[in-house]
């Protein structure tokens, strides 16, 4: 695989606003990616589809390299189980990790992640689903009202941050306060199609919206010049 060399972290303050969604098969072609946007990008998050294809042995490597990582697995199962997820990620180097926003889960994470330097993210409400969505999986509660709930159940709990749409931002703000962070994925520079997402703003309005950081994945992994595209979103965000 490539080899990563450490950055610098003169940005760091713009730059870490954006993480990188590492949306791609293989660790390999996620150094490849890295490497092309060198230190215009500070953060990346690895989800799923890297996760599982042996994604995860790069948490420790893109940290050592001065990298923040963003381990998006939303665990979400029993309260001993969530709690060793929690735990291990944490051991292997993440900036932030996510959990599922119900109580108990959000409770366990808090035990899991202990005294390291990992931030919890709780999931709020994916932001690929609607009312009708919500309505089809049987919640009584509209968009907002679940977001609103279950951001005032994290910081409760002890959550350092939400994840949730770009549009609920003000509300989830009210609940928790200014000490925690808010990430919204969803973000799609002007221009971009919205994909599978439903609830969309770009980094401008983000940023206008309080947004700590955002989320973008494929404007950047599916582009040409994807540190263009880097730069061009950091620059929506000065």
């Amino acid at each position: 695989m490539p080899g990563l060399k450490p950055t610098t972290r003169e940005m760091s303050d713009t730059r870490d606003r954006l993480i990188v969604a590492l949306d791609v098969g293989t660790p390999d072609e996620a150094l490849a990616l890295v490497e092309r946007i060198g230190n215009a990008a500070s953060f990346y998050k690895i989800g799923y589809r890297l996760a599982y294809a042996g994604g995860l042995s790069l948490v420790p490597r893109l940290a050592s390299a001065g990298l923040k990582v963003f381990v998006d697995l939303k665990l979400h199962d029993i309260g001993n189980t969530v709690e060793d997820g929690v735990r291990a990620l944490s051991d292997l180097g993440a900036a932030f990790l996510t959990v599922h926003a119900y109580p108990q889960t959000m409770r366990a994470a808090v035990r899991g992640r202990g005294s390291s330097g990992s931030r919890l993210l709780a999931v709020t409400v994916l932001t690929s689903y609607d009312k009708s969505d919500l309505a089809e999986a049987g919640y009584a509660l509209d968009v907002p009202d679940l977001v609103a709930l279950r951001a005032r159940q994290a910081a409760e709990t002890g959550i350092d941050g939400i994840v949730c749409a770009a549009f609920e931002a003000e509300a989830v703000r009210r609940e928790i306060g200014t000490g925690r962070a808010i990430v919204t994925p969803g973000i799609r520079p002007s221009g971009s199609a919205a994909g599978d997402q439903k609830r969309v703003m770009t980094p401008a309005q983000a940023k206008a919206a309080g947004i700590d950081h955002i989320v973008v994945g494929r404007p950047i992994t599916g582009a040409e010049d994807p540190r263009a595209v880097v730069q061009a979103i950091l620059a929506d965000l000065v």
